[in-house]
């Protein structure tokens, strides 16, 4: 990366990354297309089946100048600005806004803990709710549910059976397949995708199942 570490961030424009890479697209209605992957440092949650520590600490100061440099060196169209939590640093919406500026497809993946009402309004939010599964439920910030457009999506990573009711009436409670994509995804090695599927097509739910296109290819491999 080309990026030169700091104790101290000096200009007012930088963010504390930990990697930025192409890949494909692994899950969300981008799934498949070649994007660079901007993931930044620090995460307020534990989700007890997160697959992403390494960037809870750690990470090297960037200038927002030097991010889109980067971005644009890879020569693909689709940007996801993701995490850890990438709203947990303030200027990742002005990373947001600039990406958009400079004519990128943008995605960003947040764990819906914290307030989305600010993000660009062409940007793709993909909102993770917390299930009782993750252990991180309380975080959930309900507030951000209205605020929902057919551009966004809501994903859930389920756990097994009470993950899953539980997800059934948060999306029949708030309307959310009248607002946005609804994803549905098992978590890795506790619910078998098969029964998951199972699961929606007995019920007919109005959601989207999905699994993690980048697991199947590349497993857990960080930067892929």
């Amino acid at each position: 990366m080309n990026a030169v570490p700091t104790s101290e961030p000096v200009a007012q424009e930088r963010l504390k990354l930990t990697e930025i890479f192409l890949s494909l697209q692994g899950e969300a209605n981008a799934a498949g297309w070649p994007t660079v992957f901007v993931r930044l440092t620090g995460c307020p949650l534990r989700c007890q089946y997160c697959d992403t520590e390494y960037a809870f600490y750690g990470g090297q100061w960037w200038d927002i100048d030097a991010i889109l440099a980067e971005v644009a060196r890879h020569g693909v169209r689709h940007v996801c600005v993701t995490g850890g939590e990438p709203l947990s640093q303030k200027r990742c919406l002005i990373l947001l806004r600039r990406l958009c500026d400079a004519g990128y497809d943008v995605s960003l993946e947040t764990s819906g803990a914290l307030d989305i009402a600010e993000v660009d309004p062409r940007v793709s939010r993909v909102v993770d709710l917390k299930t009782p599964g993750s252990r991180e439920m309380a975080r959930n910030r309900l507030e951000n549910l209205p605020l929902l457009t057919p551009r966004d999506q809501v994903k859930f990573v389920l756990c097994g059976r009470a993950d899953y009711e539980w997800a059934r009436g948060m999306v029949a409670e708030h309307g959310l397949a009248g607002r946005c994509d609804v994803l549905f995804s098992p978590s890795k090695s506790e619910l078998e995708p098969r029964q998951l599927a199972d699961w929606i097509v007995e019920d007919r739910l109005p959601v989207r199942f999905q699994m993690q296109l980048h697991k199947l290819l590349w497993n857990d491999e960080p930067g892929r």
